[in-house]
This record gives C-alpha cells, structure tokens and sequence, in this order.
C-alpha cells in the first residue's frame, strides 16, 4: 500500500461550505490529486480539549457548530461512517507519549472535518474520525502526539489537520472576505511559510517569539495547533508544497499545504 500524504487546511468561514472561490477551488483541484485512504483522521481546531481525545464511535454525529449563518448550510449532509478500529489504533499509538489519551463518544464531526472534506472526498464513503486539540499541552507535546501516529500512514490513514495559521476573529471583517489583509497577520504567515518549507520545527515550535505578529495572528492556540501534526509528520526529505496561499475576511489565512503525495 503507497504512503499516504499529510495535509494540513486552512478551513475559515463556514460560507466556504457553500461557495466556489479560489480555496474551495484549490480544494476541488486537490481532490483529483489524492488516493483513496482506507480512512481520514482530523485532527480539528474546534474539539478542544483538557487532555487528547480520539472518537471511536461507529458513527459520528454531523455537528453545525457555527451560528447566525443562512439556513442552506444547516441543511448540508455530510455523515460518514466512523472507523472504531482504526481510531482505537491512533488512541493506542499516542498513548506512547501521553498514557492519558483516550477514545470519547462526547463529539461528532464539526465542520473543521466536514467543510473540508465535503469537497475533498463529495461522496462521503470514505470512513472518519477525530482527534482532538489538548489546550493544555505543550507544542512540544502535540509534536510528539504526531509523530506518534506515524506507523499509520502505512496503514491507509489520510491525516488532516484542520485549523488556520492566522485566526484573529476580533479583526475580521465579516462582510467583505476579500478585505485587505493586516500587515502582523501578512508577516506571520510569510515566517510559517518559510518554516515549512525548511523544515524548521523549533520555529513552528516556538511561535510566540515571533513578538506582536504572532500575538495578532494566534490569539488563542486552537486553531493553530492543527498544523503542528501536520508539519511533525513531516519526515526528512519528504516533499511539501502549498495548495493555497491567501487571506479571508481579513485576518484569517487560508494557507494549506500537502506533505508527500
């Protein structure tokens, strides 16, 4: 079985759902570019946690869990099944770093999941399931919880991790997604960018010395903390390349990124 690729996507507004413009495109692009995983584990900025948690249910239940948005995206269907197996597997592996994570049937699928691969995988047959974001962890720590599930992408598992690079939602503006973008968010985003591609863990790591734009761009680390599993499953020499790089509603980015594939 081929080795199957990490990505890591920025999701933004829930509107994407719904949408057709430059990142749902790239998204659009991106599907006819990966295989057919035998699952997809998410790694979601919107389960937040005390401690990591993995659902391991066989079904997981669709959540909406965005608010004041037009009705047509509450009647979005995307339910697929839940992969108890496979998810039990992952809880095991990162029990290998911290012997407190543990499956959960407290959360379903939130759109961090679904937004995405509502586009990515349309048919909904592939089988998925979460894990989610330990605030209270290092970043050292989700670093080694990433790289603990390594063994499973030689196993058929596809890993997302969903989130955004820049997330300052006191700063958008909700009414034009095409607002110019503020200057810290523009200059954190370009650092993650060029630590990416050389590989710079420490960077990614250590974010907050990055001073004032890095205080603007992650207020709160949830969203962030997605793309450090994708970056720590990174292995040396693979390749990473970009499938899109842009702003929304002014102080979210959009930045996404492939690794192998």
């Amino acid at each position: 079985m081929k080795r199957m690729p990490v990505f890591f996507i920025g999701h933004g507004s829930p509107m994407n759902i719904i949408q057709h413009n430059t990142f749902t495109r790239s998204l659009r692009d991106l599907s006819a570019k990966l295989p057919k995983p035998q699952a997809i584990c998410v790694v979601s900025a919107h389960w937040q946690t005390r401690g990591t948690f993995v659902a391991c249910q066989e079904n997981l239940k669709q959540i909406y869990d965005f608010y004041g948005f037009p009705e047509e995206l509450y009647k979005v269907r995307y339910e697929p099944p839940g992969c108890p197996d496979l998810a039990q597997r992952a809880a095991a592996l990162m029990r290998q770093v911290d012997p407190m994570v543990q499956c959960s049937d407290e959360w379903g699928h939130d759109h961090a999941g679904w937004s995405v691969l509502k586009h990515l995988y349309p048919a909904a047959d592939i089988p998925v399931f979460l894990v989610s974001v330990d605030m209270t962890a290092s970043t050292e720590r989700h670093v080694g919880l990433a790289r603990s599930l390594s063994p499973m992408r030689d196993e058929g598992v596809l890993i997302l991790g969903s989130g955004n690079i820049v997330h300052n939602l006191r700063d958008a503006d909700f009414i034009d997604m095409d607002a110019p973008s503020d200057q810290r968010g523009i200059s954190f985003d370009t650092t993650v960018k060029e630590a990416l591609l050389s590989a710079d863990i420490d960077t990614l790591v250590n974010y907050r010395r990055m001073g004032e734009p890095a205080l603007y761009s992650v207020p709160t680390a949830d969203h962030y903390l997605p793309l450090l599993y994708a970056a720590g499953l990174r292995e040396e020499g693979e390749s990473l390349s970009f499938i899109c790089e842009m702003f929304q509603n002014r102080s979210v980015s959009m930045r996404s990124f492939l690794v192998g594939g």
